[in-house]
């Protein structure tokens, strides 16, 4: 929870965010929620979490994409 939470107060802090911080970190957090709620079943909590790391993968696809065609 810490990391999703972190990777929003940076996203509202930073002018600028480096979006490998920002996705990875959210991508580290809904990991570590997913294998807890794997424990402690909650469905809707864990579906949930798969968007969430859908997304932030998307968005490091898409930073990783970016970083390419500058270089």
């Amino acid at each position: 929870m810490g990391c999703i939470i972190g990777a929003y107060a940076y996203l509202t802090w930073n002018d600028e965010p480096n979006p490998f911080v920002l996705h990875g970190t959210n991508l580290t957090g809904a990991a570590l929620l997913t294998v807890s709620l794997l424990v402690h079943t909650n469905w809707p909590s864990l579906v949930l979490e798969g968007f969430w790391a859908a997304i932030a993968i998307w968005g490091l696809g898409k930073a990783l994409r970016a970083r390419r065609t500058k270089a």
